[in-house]
């Protein structure tokens, strides 16, 4: 029986680099975050990886080659996966955003 229920209250927050802290749900290649940034985290690396999501608190601004564009609370974002879209997300100093994040894994 599949649980349709996703209850990101009962997981545990991991943080897999500084300044983020997530809670990830798996389902064959189909990945769920919610996702907190703060601290000032800026992405070290360009990142190619697709991504579609939907801000719930604060603004989260990401470096698209020369040009920024800010995302906050309400707004959806969808960046397409490959080098043509890479991308870096930044948060200001003293700010925080939580966003949910929808990925579809490579094969």
């Amino acid at each position: 029986m599949n649980n349709y229920l996703i209850n990101f209250k009962n997981m545990n927050w991991k943080s897999p680099a500084s300044g983020v802290r997530q809670k990830v749900f798996l389902q064959g290649d189909q990945k769920i975050r919610l996702v907190e940034f703060s601290d000032g985290f800026e992405e070290k690396d360009w990142c190619t990886n697709g991504h579609a999501g939907y801000v719930l608190e604060g603004k989260l601004s990401v470096a698209f080659g020369g040009r920024v564009i800010d995302f906050k609370a309400g707004d959806g974002l969808f960046v397409p996966e490959g080098e043509a879209h890479k991308h870096k997300a930044m948060i200001a100093k003293g700010d925080k955003v939580l966003i949910v994040l929808f990925e579809v894994l490579a094969p």
